[in-house]
């Protein structure tokens, strides 16, 4: 079988110009950083260090807290930083002196000070001007590399910032040995061309052997994971997550979303436990009392459920029809609904599950009466393992012609 007819995205891939091997984009999660900056979002200490767990054996490159916001915070950093995980523990400070003696404090190897550049920020925030600003960045980022720190340095706000002066920023903290530098869409306010347009300046502006370009996205139009893939086209090579997309405001990209994204998409060499991706869900909705919607892609309830019926007659052959992904790759279930839309094929299943005649007129009957009830759904069935063996061996997707 050749790679075209086995491969059912692979024409896909082809317009996306993706081949096996691209480059790793990796993945910061901000969960317990943004995420806490949700409406009604607070972990318990106990909890964050379950989160961050999770987030490693996950596979994240770098896991973002802000030790600075209480000592509830500075204690679950100290704790989750002893942990000794494979990912980058990254302390959140304000740029200021004494934020970042609190990440030393917490034993952090690695520290993110951020500061709003924009003239909005500027003025309406910190209340200084742009020299000011310039001199505040650089004695904090001079004082974090004095302590041996690798650093990231945060533009806030630097999609609204003058060029010349996100430029000059940027070039004086590379200059000084900042590793990364998160170039951020702080209101979501960028399309995706945009986004890359401002990351393709900062990257073309700063030796990129030496500092690396993260992008922030906020998802307030709904263009979050969009933007950062093209900055990531752009030559940003992390991008900011948080399971479910919480954050502030409506949030940041989604970790499952931009996980898969890179995997199947992008086919970054990322190492990453897809599967364990319903159960990041599952728990931050426990742990926040927030449900995470139904239509949420990857991990909601309805990200594999299948109700059309010419839909219904194409899974029940082949789900890589309406599958981009096998939903046990991401920790999810399969399921079909039943209803006024399910057609002669899904009825004709529905009959053979339940034992009965799958003829074409007890299937056509029966598809008839669940239009005429207009009740919309009436069963949903996991289409389990065992489901799925039945389908093959019995094959009720085509109708029994008549007698």
């Amino acid at each position: 079988m050749s790679l075209r007819s086995s491969d059912p995205n692979y024409y896909a891939h082809q317009y996306n110009g993706t081949s096996t091997g691209q480059r790793k984009i990796r993945i910061l999660d901000s969960t317990l950083r943004e995420g806490e900056q949700h409406p009604g979002v607070s972990f318990t200490i106990k909890q964050r260090i379950q989160i961050a767990w999770m987030l490693d054996s996950f596979g994240v490159d770098q896991i973002e807290i802000s030790p600075v916001v209480s000592p509830d915070h500075a204690e679950a950093t100290k704790t989750i930083i002893k942990q000794g995980l494979r990912a980058d523990i990254v302390a959140h400070t304000r740029a200021i002196k004494s934020d970042v003696d609190i990440a030393i404090d917490c034993g952090a190897t690695w520290v993110a000070t951020y500061m709003g550049i924009s003239d909005i920020h500027l003025s309406a925030k910190l209340r200084i001007t742009r020299e000011e600003a310039k001199i505040r960045a650089l004695e904090v980022v001079d004082y974090i590399k004095s302590h041996g720190l690798k650093s990231r340095f945060t533009m806030e706000d630097a999609s609204r910032t003058e060029p010349d002066f996100l430029i000059e920023m940027c070039k004086e903290v590379s200059n000084r040995g900042i590793e990364r530098i998160s170039i951020p869409d702080t209101v979501g306010i960028m399309r995706p061309q945009g986004m890359f347009t401002l990351v393709k300046m900062v990257r073309d502006s700063i030796d990129s052997s030496k500092t690396s370009l993260d992008v922030h996205c906020h998802n307030d139009v709904g263009l979050a994971l969009a933007n950062a893939l093209a900055g990531c086209d752009a030559g940003a090579d992390q991008i900011h997550t948080t399971i479910d997309g919480f954050g502030e405001r409506t949030g940041i990209p989604s970790l499952a979303e931009t996980a898969v994204a890179l995997m199947l998409i992008y086919r970054s060499n990322n190492d990453l436990r897809l599967h364990m991706l319903k159960d990041l869900s599952r728990t931050i909705s426990e742990y926040t009392g927030l449900l995470t919607p139904e239509s949420k892609p990857i991990v909601g309830d309805s990200a594999y459920k299948h109700k059309a019926g010419t839909h219904l007659a194409a899974i029940l052959r082949n789900p890589a029809a309406y599958e981009i992904i096998e939903p046990k790759t991401v920790g999810n279930r399969r399921k079909i609904v039943f209803g006024e839309l399910a057609g002669k094929n899904g009825a004709a299943y529905l009959l053979s599950l339940l034992g009965l005649e799958t003829g074409q007129h007890e299937a056509e009957t029966l598809a008839k009466g669940l239009k005429e009830l207009r009740l919309g759904d009436i069963l949903e069935l996991y289409l389990d393992e065992r489901l799925e063996r039945k389908i093959l061996n019995d094959a009720p997707m085509k109708v029994k012609p008549k007698e």
